[in-house]
């Protein structure tokens, strides 16, 4: 049985990785950003030099380059085994029902609690193919930074030293921390929590990442574009009472919500059909010798 001091030690090390890789994916992104809208360029080179140190971050964290003592460990933590197309197929549609719930009880709660609207930089003044760049390399940036980062190196790391619901948790609150840059308060925290199980359940279920990242990417587009963007105009329940359309994302939320569940469900059993299918083959295997 591991040590409490051992678990705690493990705890610290996994999170210490995956604000690192933060730090620096979101960090080389902020400062390029930055410099792209203060020398008022209209091009926005910051993109493509974005997507090469994006490139070199993915690579480095895959296992390339120095020091080659830790490659294989490297490899294993950034999680990108291959996924089946059943698997996939199932980890997308759980993922994207569960984005569907999310977003509604992101709604409800900037309606039940007062809460500020998150800010978005402003591109103002800017041609639409330059906006259009840059939101996607921002919805870019951080599946293929947070993901590695949290879901992979972190979640890995405990994932040998805790149960699979405790891993999850833990990352999930370190991914909900993360996004402390957007302010204290607990109902945006809470959203993030649970937008931060969604991926971790399925890259243990599908043990990659490559299950979770696309969700990522179709996570950010929406809330950049559908739901953050119209925050400021939602009004309090007890200012003016619970509208239609309040009720109808209350009914969005527990629908999509339910849908995902049995979705997840759907995903577990694919994924332990293949564990055990291949496992049965290396039982067949004949023994060299």
């Amino acid at each position: 049985m591991r040590s409490a001091s051992h678990r705690v030690l493990t705890v610290i090390w996994s999170a210490v990785l995956a604000f690192l890789i933060l730090a620096f994916g979101s960090g080389c992104w902020a400062l390029l950003l930055a410099a792209n809208f203060k020398s008022h360029a209209v091009f926005p080179w910051s993109v493509p030099v974005m997507a090469l140190v994006l490139w070199l971050m993915w690579q480095y964290l895959g296992g390339s380059w120095w020091p080659r003592s830790n490659s294989d460990s490297r490899r294993r933590y950034r999680r990108t085994n291959p996924v089946s197309g059943q698997a996939f197929a199932w980890a997308l549609l759980a993922g994207v029902l569960a984005v569907v719930a999310l977003a509604a009880y992101w709604i409800v709660l900037f309606q039940l609690v007062r809460t500020p609207p998150n800010k978005l930089p402003s591109m103002e003044g800017y041609p639409h193919l330059t906006i259009l760049l840059v939101l996607v390399m921002a919805s870019l940036v951080a599946p293929f930074t947070e993901e590695p980062a949290f879901r992979g190196y972190c979640q890995v790391i405990l994932e040998r030293n805790f149960s699979a619901p405790a891993a999850v948790a833990i990352s999930s609150l370190f991914f909900a921390l993360a996004h402390l840059t957007y302010g204290l308060y607990w109902t945006k925290l809470l959203v993030y929590f649970l937008v931060g199980v969604t991926p971790g359940v399925i890259a243990y279920l599908a043990n990659s990442i490559w299950a979770t990242i696309p969700v990522h990417i179709i996570a950010d587009l929406s809330f950049f574009t559908l739901v953050w963007p119209h925050d400021a105009a939602r009004r309090l329940v007890s200012q003016g009472g619970a509208d239609p359309r309040f009720w109808l994302h209350v009914l969005q939320a527990i629908l999509f919500t339910t849908l995902a569940v049995l979705a997840f469900s759907r995903l577990a059993k694919v994924t332990a059909s293949s564990r055990a299918a291949a496992g049965n083959r290396l039982l067949s295997d004949p023994i060299p010798g």
